[in-house]
């Protein structure tokens, strides 16, 4: 039966992964694209199966553990059962524990967790909700920094060439591309599933065009790394298949032969760059002995040396522009692919120009590669944060683990806070973090651990508390960006499951409870708010005389089309155009090929300009394969993984893993198996496809599959359904960044033998009545 009986109109709505309108027909959910969308995405098809999954949480659950014996460290999370409790009940006791951590620990003791991307509206986005919750009302939080997909990228880049956003929103388009790029020499790549969502939503999917458009001109495209999809077909791109990891070696083999053949560009390394000498001496061995010519990146990355002096050869004399993909950053040492990369291009003496130089990221978001708008779309203010103390974000497990601990990050010794409550709202870390195994043991640490969720993520089966939340087709918001011309009035399609509520009006509730009900709402309602937040955009527009559409007719209307900034290649075209009167924001004001600041801080992992580290976590006897745990295809991270579409993609109901035929008839393995993969930290099961287009000597596993240990009662309980970060290692980047390293690890497989157990992932956990 239909949400809206009798409803048969279409309503627009948007999500990260696209702008599209939804309605009723015949009882069943129907999602329609953008229609000025050239490549809509189909993520957008995991809608009408998740909006009355069995996966959603109907009622407000509280674990059995923590209701009966309080608040306290407890290793039975993600074991126990829960009792359902009535919205007023929940909110009191959630109300009373936060009142007791605040005046028993003070606000330094409650982590804001949040990371995800949850909704594309500006107004419903959980971690805005409850960043401003834990202000308003509790006078802050301990709160995290930076990113999983870009931990060690926006660290790096504000130190070597500017900020992070004006290297990755504000630089190189897919316009400058189409018009003037000749070589695309892609680390990394550039895949079409990574370009289908952007923060805010996206309106129109470019990128498969633009490539194409390119190529017909003439321009080259030039993969480099362990998967031949990551650039589509369009681009007819030539692939270099390397190591995974090895980039930064491979980037130095190029540049070696770029100066020992004199192809480098002298006037702009001297004119632009700082501390060229000290890199050269390292480049070329007078340093430390070793010359990082061909032949040795070579024995690194498993590329020819012929081949790696060749391709440095062709990007000599060509508008060459070079891109790095967040999969580099994702590692051991991953700052050192960026900047190497900014060094290549300096080389080259292509920073700054139309369509060449140096663009971090470009194909990872589509709201890279964009122009920017010139009006923006206002977001729920959070408020002030008294608590200074932070984490970088994949640090998460060890701060719970470790309280007190110091820890380094971008020159500072900083301290491990003392946790009593986590609040996490809007993500789900049992997808973003890395080894899952010592995540559980973390969160088996706090005195309450509390979740907002709409379905049952392993994140809400650990949870003490657990709140259920509208899904974004439930509620009214605006959907917008700042790199999308169009802003979406989101229409309420569905009725909310069950007793879900959306995460204003719960934290409303809680605000009044706390007797801070004025300061988080402002005697606003959710649709007051959507008012409020739009006539910042009103007034904008109307400044810049402009038509100015009140809300009424932007809301009647369900889009409206924003003016945007011209193509003008941000900073680092002025920098070039004029590198004395536009100086880059970095210590020197030019491209610091050599940092002294980075230097001065004295990381053995992180040396004063790009060095070939080598990873600790490499093949042995008993892991020889590398795995490639990267973003999956069918959603976003581990949104709606019991979406239709993302259901679709399953063998087997299992997540798939690739791998080349050669290392499957090595261990007896055959296209559509179940295999296990294993290492020390632990181990999962999936289904297996074949294929030429995996490097020998890797697999590939994407991440968001959702954990399912077989028996979670075991420490290292085999994740049945495909969630490789049971795999991997949840250490930094390196002492500067404290980023993610969850791209890369090593393992073995085998072939499973036996009965395969059942998936449960999507399975509510048991619920039993208070007085059971």
């Amino acid at each position: 039966m239909a949400d809206f009986p009798g409803d048969t109109a279409f309503h627009p709505h948007s999500a990260h992964w696209g702008a599209f309108s939804a309605g009723w027909q015949d009882g069943k959910l129907v999602v329609k694209p953008h229609p000025a969308d050239p490549d809509p995405n189909l993520v957008l098809q995991n809608f009408p199966d998740a909006l009355r999954h069995k996966a959603r949480i109907a009622r407000p659950m509280v674990r059995r553990g923590w209701l009966e014996g309080g608040p306290g460290p407890d290793r039975n999370r993600g074991r126990d059962s829960f009792v359902p409790v009535g919205w007023d009940e929940v909110l009191d006791l959630l109300a009373a524990e936060l009142k007791r951590v605040k005046e028993a620990h003070g606000a330094g003791a409650v982590f804001g967790g949040s990371y995800g991307w949850s909704s594309a509206g500006r107004f419903h986005h959980a971690q805005s909700q409850v960043h401003r919750f834990l202000n308003t009302s509790l006078g802050g939080y301990v709160r995290s920094v930076n990113s999983y997909s870009a931990g060690a990228s926006a660290v790096i880049l504000p130190h070597i060439l500017g900020p992070f956003e004006a290297m990755s929103r504000r630089n190189v388009t897919w316009e400058q591309v189409v018009a003037h790029s000749e070589v695309v020499l892609a680390f990394g790549g550039m895949a079409l599933k990574n370009t289908m969502v952007a923060s805010g939503g996206v309106s129109r999917h470019v990128e498969r065009a633009s490539m194409q458009a390119a190529r017909e001109r003439g321009c080259e495209f030039i993969l480099v790394g362990p998967l031949r999809a990551d650039l589509p077909e369009e681009a007819g791109a030539e692939w270099v298949s390397a190591i995974p990891g090895t980039d930064t070696a491979l980037m130095l083999g190029l540049v070696h032969t770029l100066v020992s053949e004199g192809l480098h560009d002298r006037g702009f390394l001297e004119d632009c760059c700082e501390g060229w000498p000290v890199f050269e001496d390292y480049l070329m061995g007078r340093a430390d002995g070793v010359a990082k010519d061909a032949a040795w990146a070579a024995g690194i990355t498993g590329v020819p040396a012929e081949q790696i002096a060749a391709l440095a050869r062709r990007l000599v004399g060509k508008r060459t522009l070079v891109v790095t993909a967040h999969s580099l950053q994702r590692a051991e040492h991953g700052e050192q692919p960026v900047w190497m990369a900014a060094v290549l291009a300096a080389a080259l003496g292509q920073l700054g120009l139309p369509g060449g130089g140096y663009n971090y990221a470009l194909g990872a978001l589509a709201h890279y590669g964009k122009r920017t708008n010139a009006v923006s779309c206002a977001s729920l203010p959070q408020g002030r944060n008294r608590v200074q103390a932070f984490i970088p974000v994949a640090r998460i497990s060890d701060m719970l683990l470790n309280p007190g601990a110091a820890f380094a990050y971008n020159g500072q010794t900083l301290a491990y806070p003392d946790i009593r409550l986590v609040y996490w709202a809007g993500g789900n870390p049992f997808h973003h973090h890395q080894d899952l195994n010592r995540l559980r043991e973390a969160f088996a640490r706090v005195d309450t651990l509390v979740v907002h969720e709409l379905g049952w993520t392993a994140t809400a089966k650990h949870a003490d508390i657990v709140l259920p939340c509208t899904m974004t087709l439930e509620r009214e918001d605006i959907g917008g960006g700042p790199n999308d011309p169009l802003m979406v009035a989101m229409h309420r399609v569905a009725e909310p499951f069950g007793e879900a509520r959306d995460d204003y009006t719960i934290f409303a509730a809680l605000a009044e409870r706390l007797g801070t009900a004025e300061a988080f709402t402002e005697g606003r309602s959710a649709r007051d708010w959507l008012r409020h937040l739009y006539s910042h955009t009103q007034t904008a527009l109307a400044a810049m005389g402009l038509p100015a559409p009140d809300f009424e007719e932007f809301w009647a209307k369900g889009e409206l089309s924003l003016p945007q900034l011209p193509d003008d290649g941000g900073v680092l075209r002025a920098f070039r155009a004029d590198p004395v009167a536009n100086p880059l924001p970095t210590p020197s004001g030019k491209v610091e090929i050599f940092s002294a600041t980075i230097a001065g801080f004295g990381y053995a992992d992180c040396p004063g300009h790009p060095t070939w580290l080598a990873p600790a976590d490499a093949p042995d006897a008993a892991h020889p394969l590398r795995l490639v745990a990267n973003q999956p295809a069918t959603r976003l991270h581990s949104q709606l993984d019991f979406g239709g579409h993302s259901m679709d993609s399953k063998l087997r109901g299992r997540e798939v893993a690739r791998m080349h035929p050669v290392d499957a008839a090595a261990r007896g393995v055959a296209d559509g198996d179940v295999i296990r993969l294993f290492n020390a930290r632990g181990a999962c099961l999936a289904a297996v496809r074949l294929t030429e287009d995996v490097r020998q000597g890797v697999v590939q596993l994407p991440t968001g599959a959702w954990y399912d240990p077989q028996d979670p009662a075991e420490d290292k309980p085999l994740c049945v359904h495909g969630n490789p970060n049971v795999l991997t290692r949840d250490v930094g980047t390196s002492s500067l960044a404290q980023g993610c390293t969850g791209q890369l690890t090593v393992v073995q497989v085998e072939r499973f033998e036996g009965n395969l157990p059942p998936i449960q992932a999507f399975d509510p956990p048991v619920a039993r009545m208070a007085a059971e």
